[in-house]
């Protein structure tokens, strides 16, 4: 697994252990963290492997092939949409020619799939009110250069499987929320939010807080990839709610879950932000037997309770 360090590949990494799968992490670090790892690592004994590598290097491909994996579930990627605008050519050396080490030692490794973590909220650009929650036969018009790249290894993924039989599940990702997300990841509202929150700090709020977000949790998401890993072949799949829900209301689900009345401060809205987006998840109903169960309310209060334990506070009663 690439980027298993991180908030979702480090709790996909909790799923296959518990499965009874042997797991090798690779991970730069560069975003993902040990910590993240550390239950696993405690439990998992020989069954986890982690390797501090880096995608775009020849030693990643090297490993693939001889650690020869049945399933690559690849989620390393650059983690900033701003950050891809203002240098493009370093977000394409890691999404795109780091994911081409990745697909070639899977080709090598005579691999049976990889499961690419592909991104719903920037794969289709700027949908028209009426398309929404949109499908995944929605023309791909992504807008910015992080969501041109995620597009581009699809693309590669749909000619390795013409070329090499290696076959694929896409998942289009909504907002994924839940604990150990990284609290300086722009998309990571929700645990920023409820960090703010519970500390007692302002909350920034970008533009008016009316674009909305199909907001997922984490745990459903980890199932999703689950069932990625043998059904879904040949398909990019919608992984999200198919509900819209606006930057305020999730702030005001937290304030009511902390009990608090934040400092709200609101700063202008940032380069290549969508103003709305949902994904219809029927796709992933039909092919990888998928849906969502956890609650927006629900999600946030585990995120909160994470806040809390991270700032010493009283977690919330049930």
């Amino acid at each position: 697994m690439t980027g298993g360090a991180g908030f979702i590949g480090s709790t996909l990494v909790d799923r296959l252990l518990a499965e009874g799968h042997e797991v090798d992490v690779v991970d730069d670090l560069s975003s993902g963290s040990l910590a993240n790892l550390a239950e696993a690592r405690a439990a998992g004994g020989r069954a986890l492997s982690f390797h501090q590598l880096d995608i775009r290097f020849p030693e990643t491909t090297a490993l693939i092939v001889r650690r020869r994996p049945v399933v690559i579930f690849h989620l390393a990627a650059t983690v900033d949409t701003r950050a891809s605008i203002a240098d493009p050519v370093a977000d394409a050396d890691v999404n795109v020619l780091g994911s081409l080490r990745v697909l070639e030692g899977a080709r090598a490794a005579g691999t049976e799939r990889v499961v690419f973590a592909a991104s719903g909220a920037t794969l289709y650009g700027e949908p028209d009110a009426a398309d929404l929650p949109i499908r995944e036969s929605h023309p791909h018009r992504p807008l910015s250069p992080y969501g041109v790249s995620k597009k581009a290894v699809i693309d590669y993924l749909v000619a390795y499987r013409e070329l090499h039989a290696l076959e694929f599940s896409a998942l289009a990702l909504g907002n994924v929320y839940g604990p150990r997300q990284n609290l300086q990841r722009e998309s990571g509202a929700v645990a920023i939010f409820a960090d703010a929150l519970v500390t007692g700090s302002p909350v920034t709020v970008f533009g008016d807080g009316e674009q909305t977000r199909d907001y997922v949790y984490v745990d459903d998401v980890v199932d999703a990839f689950a069932r990625a890993a043998t059904k879904g072949g040949g398909l990019v799949c919608n992984v999200g709610t198919g509900t819209e829900t606006t930057v305020n209301e999730v702030l005001r689900t937290l304030c009511a879950l902390v009990g608090v009345e934040p400092e709200i401060r609101h700063a202008p809205a940032r380069q290549g932000e969508l103003r709305r987006s949902a994904l219809d998840p029927t796709r992933a109903a039909i092919h990888l037997g998928w849906r969502p169960w956890t609650t927006l309310e629900a999600g946030s209060a585990l995120v909160v309770e994470e806040a809390k334990r991270r700032a010493g506070a009283p977690t919330i009663r049930r």
